[in-house]
């Protein structure tokens, strides 16, 4: 046998045994992650789980580090369903069976785009139907995503098993679904939160960065991901115009911006307490505001982290980021003018009143 048959030879069994360590891999994490797996468990086991997901994972990391140069730049794309983009790793079935998800009277819906505050509103609504004695950490519902199902991710507690929460039994249910796609019923209740696309932009390139690491694609591919229709939950001007929409229509839907539960966010509490009938006492209230506050939040990040850790994902990568600066101050001025003229473009026909709330919009 000659040395390039040797060498081929090798190379061969080498690439067999990354894609059966790979099979491998991917079989544990899932069983590891899916449903109430990951945030279910007690904080202790979940940081155990990230050490052994570290230890695990630092072949896959080596292999992604070496792939860096050869990624497409759209790879960590998922498939489509009825025409929107799905995050990758996420199965067409998962949407089948959340868009045919029947409300309940008691359900309440967070929706909102990507990255525009969808925690800190699940957080909100927690504490309201809690009355401010919300209970996350191990002595409890351990994590909000095992108190809050995220109806089209296989990453929190099922529909099923989620606990009900308040006098009224209900679930506080995650979706980032546009409106044409999410379950409506004039008896459930829902809330709509976005912000600014610049803002958007910038936490949407923080989380995926954080979570792809090394995969993640450059920052002019994810300009052209974010102004396009391959935007994971369709494009935020078509996600925010349908939600307004059904806001105007029906009274069961309140429409938030990130920017007024920033510098109002007791008046956003009101907004959420009216909308679900809790009339709170002045003491309920102040604790719902404490605890829905960054502070309280960042103190305890561990208890919203919005998804499992990845075998990419960097050590040190942070959920939470202040919200106390513009998160689009980190944009650059040719990123911005070309995702706002984007935006306004795809505005126009609609009936948000972009320039209410965003002047440059306008």
């Amino acid at each position: 046998m000659t040395a390039v048959a040797i060498l081929v030879a090798l190379l061969a069994i080498a690439f067999a045994g990354l894609g059966a360590y790979r099979a491998s891999f991917v079989r544990w994490y899932n069983r590891e992650t899916y449903g109430n797996a990951y945030f279910g468990r007690p904080r202790a086991e979940r940081d155990a789980f990230k050490r052994e997901l570290r230890e695990k994972s630092r072949a896959v990391g080596a292999i992604a580090r070496g792939m860096r140069r050869l990624r497409a730049p759209h790879a960590f794309e998922g498939a489509r369903y009825r025409g929107v983009q799905l995050p990758p790793q996420v199965a067409v079935a998962e949407w089948e069976r959340a868009v045919a998800y029947r409300p309940e009277k008691s359900d309440v819906f967070v929706a909102t785009q990507m990255k525009c505050g969808t925690t800190w509103m699940q957080q909100i609504v927690y504490e309201v139907l809690s009355r401010g004695r919300g209970d996350l950490g191990d002595s409890g519902h351990r994590h909000l995503y095992a108190a809050s199902p995220w109806i089209e991710s296989p990453w929190s507690v099922r529909m099923a098993d989620a606990p009900r929460i308040g006098e009224r039994g209900s679930r506080v249910i995650k979706t980032h679904l546009p409106a044409s796609l999410c379950p409506f019923d004039p008896a459930a209740r829902y809330v709509y939160v976005t912000r600014h696309p610049v803002a958007c932009f910038a936490s949407s390139v923080d989380f995926v960065t954080m979570l792809l690491g090394p995969l993640c694609p450059e920052l002019p591919d994810l300009v052209d991901w974010f102004c396009s229709d391959r935007m994971w939950w369709g494009p935020w001007p078509a996600h925010v115009a349908g939600f307004w929409e059904l806001a105007q229509r029906h009274p069961n839907v309140v429409f938030l911006h990130y920017e007024e539960m920033r510098t109002e966010l007791p008046g956003a509490v009101d907004r959420v307490a009216a909308l679900l009938d809790v009339a709170l006492t002045p003491d309920e209230r102040a604790a719902v505001v404490a605890k829905s506050g960054f502070d309280y939040m960042k103190a305890n990040e561990e208890l919203f982290e919005m998804a499992p850790p990845t075998p990419l994902q960097a050590e040190d990568g942070r959920f939470l980021h202040s919200a106390r600066s513009a998160r689009d101050a980190a944009v650059g001025p040719a990123e911005r003018e070309r995702i706002v003229a984007w935006c306004r473009d795809q505005l126009r026909g609609t009936s948000y009143p972009a320039a209410r709330f965003y002047p440059d919009l306008g």
